[in-house]
């Protein structure tokens, strides 16, 4: 094999002396995930302190004296411009206050029933009125729901209770029982829900990006070129030269997608840290790094044997992009697929499907739940599927119609 070694070589200082490719391999993805994620993380804390600091502007009509006291009693004036109505104010601007409403000039519109303090004193038995409270809110405004979510809380709660005590002096009559709530969780999902979620997916877009980048212009770019035709006129037979090609291509692609891994890893707290969040990577251990390294560079090897194949069929690297794109698309959706999977029980041979099953054994790793029959299925897939492909390419390598366009 050593015409295999002289390629990789080759192709591997081809890759590391240049200074554009190394800086678009390397350097730009790291830039762009510490730009990205914490440019998210701050856009996501910015918007939420906006929406925490707001002072709501609240309409409330026909509000009784105790409920005003409430409001103060509470310190909600500190939170919101409350503004009061009666009855024949509303009714005269009925329709402007609730388009203010609409349009998001006014948070809350608050309306208490005409009597709404004699019927409650009026009540006695069952079938008595029992006075209401109109709460009008728009769900699609932020401030609006923050409005009604700290209103509900800070004040309808407290004069719900005052007057529960006023008519029935203990409040302990409305507690039938207790309620102790105790959380109980593994220790190694914890704080790891978003990562499971996010991280097979990214992976997997990762890792088919790099290798679609650097396959596509190292095969179809070279046969356009005609570089890979004299290579194959050298004294190297064409297998060592499939070999050469798909190892040196793996090298880096696993090298780029490990630095958008590792880049994504410190960045992605940044983006956390915005949304209340944090990630947790406890479920780092050496097992289950080995087993994640298995995965991710078998599946780069596969990424880089399908392109390729596909890349040796095209006449030019246009095609050979068209003809990936399709490709793309579906490990797109295999990649989506697992970021939404109930949890359920996953069949043994369904890990054993190319991209879907890797990503669902990337998932279980990420929250500690590997199961090892659906791991070595998940590889075994891989391998089959990359000697299948393998094969193909060397036989097209073999092919002097598809080598020359013939």
């Amino acid at each position: 094999m050593k015409g295999a070694r002289r390629i990789i070589k080759k192709e591997l200082a081809r890759v590391f002396k240049d200074k554009k490719l190394i800086f678009t391999m390397f350097i730009m993805p790291a830039i762009l995930m510490f730009a990205i994620y914490g440019l998210i993380g701050k856009l996501i804390a910015s918007a939420n302190n906006d929406i925490i600091e707001h002072k709501s502007a609240v309409t409330i009509v026909n509000a009784p004296e105790d409920f005003k006291q409430v409001i103060e009693a509470t310190g909600y004036r500190l939170m919101a411009d409350v503004s009061y109505s009666d009855e024949a104010g509303y009714e005269s601007r009925k329709t402007d206050i609730e388009n203010e409403v609409i349009n998001g000039q006014t948070d809350l519109l608050v309306c208490f029933d005409k009597n709404f303090e004699a019927d409650y004193k009026a009540y006695e038995k069952r079938g008595d009125k029992i006075p209401g409270i109109n709460i009008f809110y728009n769900s699609t405004e932020n401030y609006s729901q923050q409005a009604y979510n700290v209103f509900n809380r800070s004040v309808i709660t407290p004069y719900r209770e005052t007057l529960q005590q006023a008519r029935l002096g203990d409040l302990e009559k409305l507690e039938v029982f207790g309620i102790s709530e105790q959380l109980l969780e593994k220790e190694s999902k914890k704080d790891t829900q978003f990562l499971s979620m996010m991280l097979p997916y990214l992976l997997v877009i990762m890792l088919f990006s790099s290798a679609m980048g650097i396959t596509v212009d190292a095969i179809a770019g070279e046969k356009e070129r005609g570089t890979l035709s004299s290579m194959l006129l050298a004294p190297i037979s064409r297998s060592e030269i499939v070999v050469g090609k798909l190892v040196s291509l793996s090298i880096s692609s696993t090298l780029s997608a490990f630095v958008y891994c590792v880049s994504m890893i410190f960045a992605m707290p940044m983006m956390m840290q915005g949304m209340g969040g944090e990630v947790n990577f406890s479920f780092i251990s050496v097992s289950s790094a080995l087993m994640l390294l298995a995965i991710i560079l078998l599946m780069n090897l596969l990424f880089v044997s399908l392109i390729s194949l596909l890349s040796i069929v095209a006449k030019d690297s246009k095609t050979a992009s068209t003809l990936v794109s399709p490709v793309y698309i579906v490990v797109v959706m295999a990649g989506v697929m697992t970021m939404f999977s109930s949890g359920a029980e996953v069949a043994t041979w369904k890990y054993a499907i190319p991209v879907y099953g890797n990503a669902l054994v990337i998932q279980q790793i990420c929250s500690g739940e590997v199961v090892m029959s659906g791991f070595l299925a998940s590889i075994a897939g891989l391998v089959v599927m990359i000697a299948v492909i393998i094969g193909l390419t060397t036989k097209a390598f073999n092919s002097e119609k598809i080598m020359f366009n013939a």
